[in-house]
């Protein structure tokens, strides 16, 4: 309990400043830095295909990126969620912030927006150990205020450059074909969007990504990587669960 309300105090104090203090507001990235490299990138879990994704990356030699929701399909601190984030982590892949609930941030408060941020670090942190220094706002929805929330926490603020549109329901043969476009036109670098909450994805869509990627010679790196940057504010042992591990 000490240790859990140690993390709690931690994230809220160091994130929070003072009234008369000032931060820039948050940097937006849009795309890679490091030429030759591709960030693929996986929102709204954790769900039932996490750990397929990480298993299908790891036996291709890739690395990606995944930004977690507290609660939206399902709990992040449940028992197989929080295993499954712990795993992802452990393989050397990058976790990092999709919010807590899913909401669009534009339409809320300042207090309400540092809120939605908070308790998903706090989660990444006690099931990680580390407290991620990227969030991607869901929807790519972000206005000033968000930015200004976001610097005050410092987070960097992440979009994409490409979209398979397998959240807008684009079939297996769209997001195909896309990829296909996207390697024909073959730009320098690329940040990539996807979802690991629909099994075509997992298990079709990615496969057929990597296999294209692999052949047009992009090293396929995490997020950090692929800018230059550290993916985490900082990194301490994890917390044991105790009761504070709900949603």
């Amino acid at each position: 309990m000490l240790l859990s309300l140690a993390v709690t105090l931690s994230l809220t104090v160091s994130a929070l400043a003072a009234p008369h203090e000032k931060r820039a507001r948050a940097q937006v990235i849009s795309h890679c830095t490091v030429p030759n490299t591709i960030a693929l990138t996986f929102d709204d879990g954790p769900h039932v295909y996490l750990r397929d994704i990480v298993n299908i990356l790891d036996s291709n030699g890739a690395k990606g990126t995944f930004f977690f929701n507290g609660e939206n399909y399902g709990c992040i601190y449940s028992p197989t969620n929080a295993d499954d984030i712990k795993y992802t982590y452990d393989h050397g892949h990058q976790v990092a912030s999709h919010t807590w609930a899913h909401k669009d941030l534009t339409t809320l408060t300042k207090e309400q927006i540092d809120y939605e941020m908070l308790r998903v670090e706090e989660a990444l942190t006690r099931i990680t150990g580390a407290n991620p220094a990227f969030m991607r706002p869901p929807y790519g929805n972000y206005n000033d205020l968000v930015l200004d929330v976001s610097g005050l926490r410092k987070q960097t603020v992440v979009i994409w450059d490409f979209d398979t549109q397998d959240s807008l329901g684009a079939s297996t043969s769209k997001q195909k074909s896309l990829i296909d476009g996207l390697i024909h036109n073959h730009p320098s670098t690329v940040l990539s969007l996807q979802h690991e909450v629909y099994e075509s994805t997992a298990h079709d869509v990615l496969p057929y990504f990597i296999q294209n990627l692999k052949t047009a010679g992009y090293r396929m790196v995490t997020l950090a990587e692929c800018i230059g940057k550290n993916p985490y504010q900082r990194v301490v042992a994890p917390s044991p669960r105790n009761g504070d591990w709900h949603c």
